[in-house]
């Protein structure tokens, strides 16, 4: 904490340790509340199956999502905008790692599932164990499934599915200049130079 915030002489700065405090307090009772978006592939079904909508366009996507970036936020804000509900989905912790390889994810599954059902743009989140969301999408078929542009069009999961309920498959232009890979290999050159530093 900085230091300034602790003068005793201040009564604002102390005003600002008790409005800190109770933030801090809020944020862990509503742990809860943000864990509300997080739903099994059943719920999503209750909520957001084709016979459920009422009306309302739904949109999904997935992806990693691990250490999220304004480039995860931009794409999923897009996604949003092409409908009325947006659920995404997130592979665990072991879908990750068969696909990336030891070491990752850097976050948990539940904490990356937690920060994306935190998000305006996102109605709902559900966590897939198997390489593929193909389940979940062919469960749903949402009326539009998103994925980045650096996917093929016949590399895209769920297309068929998708298409054949009648929905639609767009792709959104992967956002420049942010990448997870890159995040971490600036971490591991940082972490090396610091560590050079010190001898």
């Amino acid at each position: 904490m900085h230091s300034r915030w602790l003068d005793p002489g201040s009564q604002v700065d102390c005003e600002r340790v008790i409005n800190y405090s109770v933030a801090c307090e809020r944020v862990i009772k509503e742990d809860v509340e943000l864990s509300a978006g997080i739903l099994s592939l059943h719920q999503a079904i209750l909520q957001f199956g084709p016979t459920k909508r009422n009306g309302r366009r739904v949109v999904f996507t997935n992806g990693c999502f691990d250490l999220l970036h304004p480039g995860h936020i931009e794409t999923l804000e897009k996604a949003r905008s092409l409908g009325d509900a947006l659920v995404v989905g997130v592979n665990s912790d072991r879908s990750v790692r068969a696909m990336k390889g030891a070491g990752r994810p850097i976050m948990p599954e539940r904490e990356r599932a937690e920060i994306l059902a935190a998000l305006e743009c996102t109605d709902g989140v559900v966590i897939f164990d198997e390489p593929t969301p193909r389940e979940i999408i062919a469960s749903l078929l949402p009326n539009v499934l998103v994925k980045g542009g650096d996917w093929a069009s016949h590399q895209i999961v769920g297309r068929e599915e998708v298409e054949a309920a009648g929905g639609k498959v767009i792709s959104i232009p992967v956002v420049a200049g942010y990448s997870t890979t890159a995040i971490l290999e600036k971490i591991r050159r940082l972490a090396e130079f610091s560590g050079t530093d010190r001898q």
